[in-house]
């Protein structure tokens, strides 16, 4: 009888790594001449003898030979349905000996704090009840390992086990030591010359490890994000000028204590270019680039800078588009003089493919309703394709603030001239129930409470109960607004209010408001938009000591005013948040007298301007302005309540209500019928990590109050001189909430304003 024995077999109930040895035949002795008569196979369980058979490429008939049965060999270990497999030769009868692989039964995991169960197991890919093999094993052991390798947790480890049940069968537990998150201890630059290694720190995304990157991950090393780096490190060298610049390489080192990495930055940073000759050229017949020269933002002599040149793409495309040319091509011709150092670009405006779009597909909403997304989106089926568009259609459904990521692409429809946009939003949670507390220089210690859903039923919709307490004011407001009232960009909401405010010792009263608003608002033009209300209020002036103004002592009492206005508002600005570019003008005018005890018209009209100083918009100037009448019709005074009030965050440097009309004798402000107040203002880094959210600001604030409704009285003044400050303060978008700082000092008073160099204001959710 002749052995032949497998190269291994799997034994034991641990996995160990290393390379698998290749399976072949070992034989003991010469074989023996002669043919196969029978083959035999014993140890089978669960799979049919005749199935073993089939998978051999010897045969009955066959000759006994080394070449054939290390063929079968081979054939059987790759269904990987065997452990083990022996072959012995009983005269003319091969007998194949095999040990089935397992099945496994149950997969569990231990150890795994940071990531859940479900998600580790929606990346391996075994299963119960599949066959159990060590390959397979391997590889989601490495899948494993790959999950936390992109949370940055690269020092973790898995190692596989099993447990023996009876019927061969295993439980396959994975145990993992997940590590800490490992974070870069240093990043360092070669061959950078022009540039410090701080500058080029602070353009890179990935940063170095310190104790107050606690709340973030860009301390974390992400091979993704180091190629991001890469990139991020062209357009900066790019914007500056350096046309030829590269990086050579990006190495990451693990430290020995698999702790942290060192990441080495080699660049060949090449000359500076300036612009050379800028010129506009037409392909399309009926087109005069002369008209498109104005908008043209590189010019010969400056420095080269791509992300001009990208701009001023998109408004040559923009303008195009403005002339009623749906289909057009901008692309810059560019010419390098490595003598003079100097780089041509000439802007050809060709007509482009005719692209329609033909679907709009979005995906990943789960709650959110596609009709939601749907109408943020400036493109629709069948209109033709535009690439700006587009981009404005993504930021608008980013600032619906539903989903924490939005990412729109485009793909080839069905045809060459379709194409299908695919919209990709993650959702995040809508729902907020917050408790607050704060302090500010205007109403001292404060607490808030707030319920509210922004996007109620998925359809979009903003409900919200909210309730302010502070020492000097209580707010509890209800308010609803559906954003596309009838399906159509028509927003339309209601809000209830009750509202109690003590100006004691600005005006020595207490005023109290209830009622309630109605309000719609429709686009007129893309970037113009219409906003009509109708507001019914009940106010009451009380608590006013003997000791107040006479002016003031007259009010006291109730009055209804029942009003009806709108405003118009015209906004290019980048966000409507945090604006660092663009403008905005708003006109508001009010009516009071659709029944009620007053009767007034009021107008006011203001506007801003931002304009970034630098491309990265961390410098950042700001000049907004406002003015305002009332006008009453009445006989007797403009109640108290409906006047203008100047000073704290409308004039820094000059208390709440701190200039305009006042009441000498008792130093009670009176108000007045009209106002104009303006503010220049510099935001600056200071230079400080980005990702600490500090920002300085410098600011200038001018106004003044006047129309004093006290005609003839020496002790209420009616000077409508401009009063001017200075300042600077500090902004904290801190993880508590936002906190600010200001210093303001007044340059131009009248010697009964009341004056406030400190301002502070803080506020904290939990």
């Amino acid at each position: 009888m002749t052995t032949v024995a497998v190269a291994w077999a799997q034994t034991g109930s641990t996995i160990e790594g290393g390379p698998q040895p290749r399976p072949g035949v070992q034989v003991s002795q010469s074989l023996p001449g002669g043919t196969i008569g029978t083959i035999r196979v014993e140890g089978a369980q669960r799979i049919e003898p005749a199935t073993v058979r089939s998978y051999l490429t010897v045969q009955p008939g066959d000759p006994f030979s080394e070449d054939g049965l290390d063929a079968s060999l081979k054939a059987l270990f790759a269904t990987g349905l065997f452990a083990d497999i022996h072959f012995r030769r009983e005269g003319n009868t091969l007998v194949v000996q095999v040990s089935e692989n397992p099945i496994i039964n149950r997969i569990a995991f231990e150890g795994n704090r940071r990531i859940e169960n479900d998600n580790l197991q929606s990346e391996i890919q075994l299963r119960p009840r599949q066959v159990y093999t060590r390959t397979r094993v391997q590889n989601d052991v490495q899948r494993i390992i790959d999950i936390y390798r992109r949370q940055g947790r690269f020092a973790a480890t898995v190692e596989p086990k099993i447990i023996q049940l009876d019927q061969n069968r295993v439980d396959l537990v994975f145990e993992i030591n997940e590590g800490p998150r490992t974070g870069v201890r240093s990043i360092a630059f070669v061959g950078n010359e022009v540039f410090s290694d701080g500058t080029l720190r602070e353009e890179i995304l990935t940063k170095e490890t310190a104790f107050w990157r606690f709340l973030t991950s860009d301390d974390n090393y992400d091979p993704d994000r180091l190629t991001y780096d890469r990139e991020l490190l062209r357009r900066f060298y790019l914007k500056e000028g350096y046309a030829d610049f590269r990086v050579v390489s990006a190495v990451a080192e693990l430290t020995p204590d698999r702790e942290d990495f060192f990441i080495t930055f080699t660049i060949e940073e090449g000359d500076r270019y300036r612009f050379g000759k800028v010129d506009v050229q037409s392909n399309i017949r009926t087109l005069d680039p002369e008209q498109l020269r104005g908008v043209v933002t590189t010019h010969e002599g400056e420095w080269y800078d791509a992300a001009a040149v990208e701009r001023t793409i998109t408004l040559l495309t923009n303008a195009v588009g403005d002339l009623q040319y749906a289909f057009v091509d901008v692309r810059p011709r560019v010419t390098r003089n490595r003598d003079e150092r100097t780089i041509d670009v000439v802007y050809e405006i060709a007509e482009g493919p005719r692209v329609f779009v033909e679907r709009i597909d979005i995906t990943g909403n789960v709650r959110t309703l596609d009709k939601v997304v749907r109408r943020e989106m400036l493109l629709a089926e069948g209109d033709p394709f535009n690439t700006t568009r587009l981009r404005r259609s993504e930021q608008r459904v980013k600032d619906l603030g539903f989903f924490e990521r939005v990412q729109v692409t485009t793909q080839e429809g069905s045809a060459p001239d379709r194409s299908v946009v695919n919209v990709e939003v993650t959702e995040q949670s809508t729902g907020e129930i917050a408790l607050g507390a704060g302090f500010s220089t205007a109403d001292g210690v404060l607490g808030d409470f707030s319920i509210r859903e922004r996007n109620l039923l998925g359809r979009g919709q903003d409900l919200k109960f909210g309730a302010t307490i502070s020492s000097r004011r209580q707010e509890y407001d209800i308010s609803f607004t559906e954003p596309y009232f009838l399906d159509r960009d028509l927003s339309a909401g209601f809000d209830l209010f009750r509202t109690t405010r003590d100006y004691q010792k600005e005006a020595s009263f207490d005023e109290k408001n209830l009622g309630f608003a109605l309000r719609t608002g429709f686009p007129l033009a893309e970037f113009l938009r219409q906003r009509v209300y109708y507001q019914l209020q009940h106010t009451e002036i009380d608590d006013v000591p003997s000791t107040a103004s006479v002016y003031i002592r007259d009010q006291t009492g109730a009055r209804t005013n029942s009003l009806i206005g709108q405003e118009l508002l015209y906004d290019r600005r980048n966000s409507r948040l945090t604006p660092t570019e663009g403008y905005y003008a708003r006109l508001s005018t009010d009516f009071s007298g659709l029944g009620g005890t007053t009767r007034f018209a009021r107008a006011r009209l203001g506007g801003g301007y931002y304009l970034p100083l630098v491309d990265d918009n961390r410098w950042v100037i700001s000049a907004t302005g406002e003015v305002g009448v009332i006008h009453n019709f009445k006989d007797d005074d403009l109640f108290l309540a409906d006047r203008f009030f100047m000073g704290g965050d409308t004039l820094r440097g000059f208390r709440t209500a701190g200039i305009g009309p006042r009441d000498l004798r008792t130093d009670d402000a009176l108000g007045g019928s009209r106002y104009y107040r303006g503010s220049l203002e510099m935001t600056f880094p200071v230079g400080m990590p980005e990702e600490f959210g500090l920002k300085g600001h410098a600011f200038s604030d001018f106004g003044t109050v006047a129309g004093s409704i006290v005609e003839g009285d020496p002790n209420v003044p009616t000077d409508e001189t401009i009063r001017v400050s200075v300042g600077a303060g500090v902004s904290w978008r801190s993880p508590f909430g936002p906190i600010r700082v200001d210093v303001g000092v007044p340059l131009r008073k009248e010697s009964y304003d009341k004056t406030e160099i400190f301002r502070f204001s803080f506020g904290t959710r939990f």
